[in-house]
């Protein structure tokens, strides 16, 4: 059976995503999600529906892999094979696409997250020449009434300002300044000896950004609901700040790169 490839732009928006959700049903992890929320991460991650791809196998689609591009650097923001033609070689020919992609665009670095348990696509992500850099981890801390008077709401600009100025680790691409930048919900709180940007979808509250003294944001952050944070690195002072308040570690990953010669 022949696999054939093609851009995902090729796709409406609502075949994209019945193929996203096909591609991860029954993941390590579930993951299902609607049009407006790939939208969404379209803007946000900066994913190039030119250079992303999708895979065909007579004349059914079978998987896709998603990659963002900024500057030298690009993600791989997915990356999903049907069920039933899993283990079939399907996602390492999606990668080896990708990473063409990335070349003819002059990329020189292709990052990525894998969830710790998911010790197949692990494997094939060394077997294409990543390696693994940092652990990171979704934190979920419990809503609780807890008041901070220490803690004031800032513009996000401010706060981020103040972010910047005191952070000690690499953004992950989901978080990064680039990210950032596509929010015009962003909020911003601020102490003495710390700064935090958040949103809030809704009832919950998701740290885009944390440094300094976190203990103080989180207490006044989780006064306002449920909150969250995307792929925090195992050693920053903001992950002991979540563990001393009860939170709890939803997913564990690790984030790899993968480095290109230049042509």
């Amino acid at each position: 059976m022949t696999l054939e490839l093609g851009s995902a732009r090729s796709l409406s928006q609502s075949e994209r995503t019945e193929l996203f959700n096909a591609a991860y049903e029954g993941y390590v992890v579930p993951f299902h999600l609607d049009e407006a929320t790939l939208a969404f991460i379209d803007d946000a991650f900066d994913l190039d529906l030119d250079a992303s791809r999708i895979a065909f196998r007579d004349g059914e689609l079978v998987g896709l892999g998603n990659l963002g591009v900024r500057g030298k650097d690009a993600w791989i923001g997915g990356v999903g094979v049907v069920t039933a033609a899993r283990r079939t070689g399907v996602g390492e020919t999606l990668m080896r696409a990708l990473h063409e992609q990335a070349r003819e665009r002059r990329i020189r670095r292709v990052w990525l997250e894998v969830i710790v348990e998911n010790t197949g696509a692990f494997a094939l992500y060394e077997k294409l020449g990543y390696r693994t850099l940092r652990d990171v981890e979704v934190w979920s801390l419990s809503a609780a009434e807890d008041g901070e008077p220490a803690a004031r709401e800032v513009p996000a600009a401010e706060a981020h300002e103040k972010v910047r100025e005191r952070r000690t680790e690499r953004e992950p691409w989901q978080r990064a300044d680039a990210s950032l930048a596509h929010y015009d919900d962003a909020r911003g709180l601020v102490t003495d000896g710390g700064a935090a940007v958040y949103r809030r979808p809704g009832e919950n509250v998701q740290v885009v950004q944390i440094a300094g003294d976190a203990e103080p944001l989180l207490r006044r952050l989780r006064s306002l609901g449920p909150v969250s944070i995307l792929n925090l690195p195992d050693d920053d002072p903001a992950a002991t700040a979540f563990r001393s308040l009860g939170a709890t570690v939803v997913v564990r990953q690790h984030e790899m790169l993968l480095e290109l010669e230049e042509h």
